[in-house]
C-alpha cells in the first residue's frame, strides 16, 4: 500500500519553491561532486524544514542568556509574542503555506492540552512567572509542539514523501489514539508503552519512506526515520531545559542532561505527530479531488 501520494515539486507557492527549482536544476560534475552536492542539498532542505523550530530554539537560548531579569515584560510572555510574530512573518513573507500554519495550530492545541495535564501531575514545570498562560502553562509552550508539526509538514512537502507497505489507516489511527491516551492514563493505570512499541514494530516493520533529495528517490525504514527525528528533538530538548524554558524535577537544583529514556516518549510523540500530519494530507488530497471533479 502506498500512502499518501507525493506532491509535485513547486506545487506549494512559497519562496522556497523557486529556490528549490534552481538548486535541483544545477548540474555538478558526475561522480564525487554530484554526491557532495546532493549531501549539501539534503542539509539545506533539512535546515529549511527546521526553520520555525530553529528560530524558536534560538530564542529560548538567547533570552536565557541575555534577557534582562529586571524587565517589566516577563521572559515567557516575550517568547509567546515572539513565536506568534515569527508565525505571522513566515506567512506574510511566503516562507510557509497556509496548510502548514493549520498544522501548527492543530499541534498547538494538542500540545497545550498535554501540557496542562502533565504540569498538574508534576511531570515538569515552568519555573518563571508570566501573564500569558493557561493555568501553570505559558502560551509559548504550545509553539514548541507546533515546531514539531511544522517540521513534519514542511519536510513532507520539501522531500516529496511517499510510503510503501503502509498499514491500514484505521489501524494506524487507533494506535495513535492509544499512544496519546497512554500519555495521560499511565498516571493511574499501568504504563503500556512497551506494548505500544511492539505494536508499532508489528505494524510498520515493512514500511518504507521514499524521499527525493535531488534526482533520485532514496528510502529508509520508516521506523528508523522516526527514531532519527526523535533523537534530534531530544538534543533540542536538552538545549531548551538548559535555557529553563521548562525543567524536569531532576533539574530543580541545577541543569542536568535529560535522561535518554525520554527518547522513547519523543518517539511515541513523533508517531502521533506523523499520523496527524498524514491525516491532514489525506484531507487536503480529498479536497483537491473534489475540486477537480466539479
Amino acid at each position: 500500500m502506498t500512502t499518501p501520494s507525493r506532491q509535485k515539486p513547486g506545487t506549494a507557492h512559497t519562496r522556497f519553491a523557486g529556490i528549490r527549482t534552481r538548486l535541483e536544476a544545477f548540474e555538478p560534475r558526475p561522480g564525487a561532486a554530484a554526491w557532495i552536492y546532493e549531501f549539501l542539498l539534503f542539509g539545506f532542505k533539512q535546515a529549511w524544514a527546521c526553520l520555525f523550530g530553529a528560530l524558536l530554539l534560538g530564542l529560548l537560548v538567547a533570552t536565557h542568556l541575555f534577557y534582562p531579569a529586571e524587565a517589566a515584560f516577563a521572559r515567557y510572555d516575550f517568547l509567546t509574542c515572539a513565536a506568534l510574530a515569527i508565525q505571522i512573518a513566515m506567512l506574510a513573507l511566503r516562507l510557509e503555506t497556509l496548510d502548514e500554519a493549520k498544522v501548527i495550530l492543530a499541534f498547538h492545541i494538542v500540545g497545550t492540552v498535554m501540557e496542562l495535564f502533565k504540569t498538574a501531575h508534576g511531570s515538569w514545570e515552568y519555573p518563571e512567572p508570566s501573564l500569558l498562560r493557561v493555568g501553570a502553562v505559558p502560551l509559548f509552550s504550545g509553539f514548541m509542539y507546533a515546531a514539531v508539526g511544522s517540521y513534519i509538514a514542511r519536510i513532507w512537502r520539501i522531500f516529496d514523501f511517499r510510503f510503501t507497505r503502509y498499514p491500514a489507516e484505521g489501524l494506524s489511527a487507533v494506535l495513535g489514539a492509544a499512544i496519546y491516551i497512554n500519555f495521560f492514563a499511565h498516571h493511574w493505570l499501568p504504563d503500556v508503552r512497551i506494548g505500544l512499541f511492539a505494536a508499532l514494530a508489528l505494524l510498520f516493520h515493512r514500511t518504507r519512506i521514499w524521499f527525493r533529495v535531488w534526482r533520485e528517490e532514496r528510502w529508509m525504514p520508516l521506523l528508523l526515520g522516526w527514531f532519527l527525528v526523535a533523537l534530534f528533538i531530544w538534543f533540542a530538548e536538552n538545549l531548551a531545559t538548559f535555557s529553563r524554558a521548562w525543567i524536569y524535577p531532576s533539574q530543580k537544583h541545577g541543569w542536568a542532561m535529560v535522561h535518554p529514556e525520554k527518547l522513547g516518549a519523543w518517539y511515541l510523540l513523533m508517531y502521533i505527530s506523523f499520523v496527524l500530519v498524514a491525516w491532514l494530507h489525506r484531507a487536503r488530497e480529498q479536497t483537491d479531488r473534489n475540486i477537480s471533479c466539479c
